[in-house]
């Protein structure tokens, strides 16, 4: 009888996210060596690291480590790592995140369309007042970051009669949405915007890009009386302090914050109480982990066919 052929390993180190949805499309190959972080008896078999906000020694003395595939939308947290060692990183890409990234976007541009929290007050007061509502054709939606992400959520809202634009750093090109580009295109993009969405991977250069140079230079004439910040990207693009200034003195009229800087939000914040904020826990692509294993399980199978990896990240650019 001869021994079965040994597959190279999997380590899973995904953080304070339950391990066991990771492990799952792995954990069927008996053949396949799979380790849970920080229990890695064999460094040498491990080929592949799924990882979230992974510790620097995760990827230590790791000698045949051929891929590391980020587990959340964003690389940001393994692009950083000083510890990473010269290998390829993939992101995630899945239409079961994109669609809930949409989902949850799309449901903050509306309710400040549809002035939700104005009316949640007025319910609060028992109060029965029709306000004015714009139509969406009069409302100018701003996506920055032109993405997998951004792209699906400008299409979306664009169908649903919003005047979307976009910004990325690079040019793009996509049919119904105009499209600016670069530090030159950006003080345009935001002069024509009501609601600016935040979809931006964090790198050096967007880090605090969310601050009080952005929000004075988007639109004083909108149908909205004032323009929206919705964030879903990350907390660090955002500068709190000059969020919380522009809502004060009406540069912003209000702000859907999905991620901040640090996480858990303090209870102290005052963004909790601001009655012109909508928080969520960082759940706007909120996606079932044991879907996104899949998909992961089955890039490694194609990897390991001949196939080429997809969705890489650029390190220079951080994303």
């Amino acid at each position: 009888m001869t021994d079965k052929t040994v597959l190279p390993g999997v380590l899973i180190a995904s953080g304070n996210w339950a391990p066991e949805p990771w492990a799952a499309p792995f954990g069927r190959e008996p053949e396949r060596p799979l380790a849970i972080w920080p229990d890695v008896p064999d460094r040498a078999a491990i080929h592949y690291v799924l990882a979230w906000r992974p510790p620097a020694e995760a990827f230590a003395d790791l000698p045949n480590l051929k891929a590391v595939f980020s587990l959340g939308a964003g690389v940001d947290h393994v692009v950083g790592n000083t510890a990473l060692p010269d290998v390829p990183i993939v992101r995630v890409v899945d239409l079961d995140l994109t669609t809930r990234m949409t989902e949850w976007v799309t449901l903050q541009v509306l309710l400040h369309h549809r002035q939700h929290l104005a009316y949640a007050r007025q319910q609060a007061a028992r109060q029965w007042r029709e306000l004015r509502q714009p139509v969406a054709h009069d409302v100018r939606v701003g996506i920055m970051g032109l993405g997998e992400l951004g792209r699906d959520a400008a299409e979306v809202l664009a169908r649903l009669g919003f005047q979307v634009a976009g910004w990325s750093r690079s040019a793009k090109d996509i049919a119904g949405i105009e499209c600016f580009h670069g530090e030159d295109g950006l003080t345009a993009f935001l002069g024509r915007t009501d609601i600016l969405v935040a979809l931006v991977p964090l790198t050096p250069d967007t880090r605090g890009i969310l601050n009080a140079s952005v929000f004075d230079r988007l639109a004083r004439d909108g149908a909205l009386g004032g323009p929206v910040l919705i964030n879903a990207g990350r907390g660090g693009l955002q500068v709190d302090a000059d969020i919380l200034a522009a809502l004060d003195d009406g540069r912003l009229i209000g702000a859907s914050l999905d991620v901040f800087e640090p996480e858990p939000l303090a209870a102290d914040s005052p963004f909790w109480g601001h009655p012109r904020v909508v928080v969520t826990p960082h759940v706007a692509a909120s996606s079932e982990a044991s879907v996104l294993a899949v998909g992961i399980h089955r890039q490694i199978l194609d990897f390991e066919a001949g196939k080429p990896l997809g969705n890489l990240v650029d390190v220079t650019r951080g994303y």
